[in-house]
């Protein structure tokens, strides 16, 4: 899940790879506007064939906790 959500990640943000980590923030730590994290969102939804609750996206803040979400998700 963390590989592939790197890979989405690096479609809308000028981050190598290898500098996102699991505690890397969005907004702060890898340059995400609120339109790209949206954006960004509905990539995911599409690639998972999930729905993502904007209660629950407003408190996703680091990659790892986008990780957890989207376990919890597709599990």
């Amino acid at each position: 899940m963390f590989e592939k959500l790197v890979k989405i990640i690096c479609n809308y943000v000028e981050v190598e790879p290898a500098d996102i980590h699991s505690e890397s923030r969005f907004m702060e730590d890898l340059g995400f506007t609120s339109f790209d994290f949206m954006s960004m969102l509905g990539e995911i939804e599409d690639e998972f064939d999930i729905e993502i609750e904007q209660t629950e996206a407003v408190n996703i803040r680091t990659v790892g906790e986008a990780v957890e979400y989207l376990e919890k998700l597709t599990a």
